[in-house]
């Protein structure tokens, strides 16, 4: 496993374990009325969670699961994946921590940052896609379906 998965795969583990304890957070906030428990507040637990902890493990096991890239592959750059890296984790903290602090501050200007945030997380999950794109591909699978595999 390389240090670019080792990274993803890292990271989601640290979302994860966030999301875990913001969620203990906003559970012992509506049971024992606590200041945050707000419709932002769960969303940006839901979030941490689905997209900081789900996809950011996804994008690394994708990353290391899948074939090298062929010599001919122009679209997969391991310089573009750490850049994705970078924007992917940065933009999915800050807009934890942005829509988290909303539910306690309700600052109007949270919402434009939570909105580039966003942006900044749906283009970074795509940028990976593409990038990747090439690998996704058949090997050896053509030689087990001609000997009758099905699944």
């Amino acid at each position: 496993m390389f240090t670019t998965v080792r990274y993803f795969v890292k990271t989601s583990i640290i979302f994860l374990l966030v999301g875990i304890f913001s969620g203990l957070y906003l559970m012992l906030a509506k049971y024992f009325n606590l200041p945050g428990y707000s419709a932002e507040a769960i969303s940006a637990h839901a979030h941490l969670i689905l997209l900081g902890s789900v996809m950011m493990m996804i994008m690394g096991v994708a990353l290391w699961f899948f074939p090298r890239a062929e010599k001919t592959d122009k679209k997969y750059n391991p310089d573009l994946i750490r850049f994705v890296f970078w924007i992917f984790s940065i933009s999915t903290a800050l807009r934890f921590i942005t829509q988290f602090l909303y539910g306690f501050l309700f600052i109007k200007t949270f919402t434009y940052f939570i909105t580039v945030f966003s942006i900044l997380q749906v283009v970074s999950i795509l940028l990976f896609f593409f990038s990747i794109w090439g690998r996704i591909r058949p090997v050896g699978s053509q030689i087990r379906e001609k000997k009758g595999e099905k699944f």
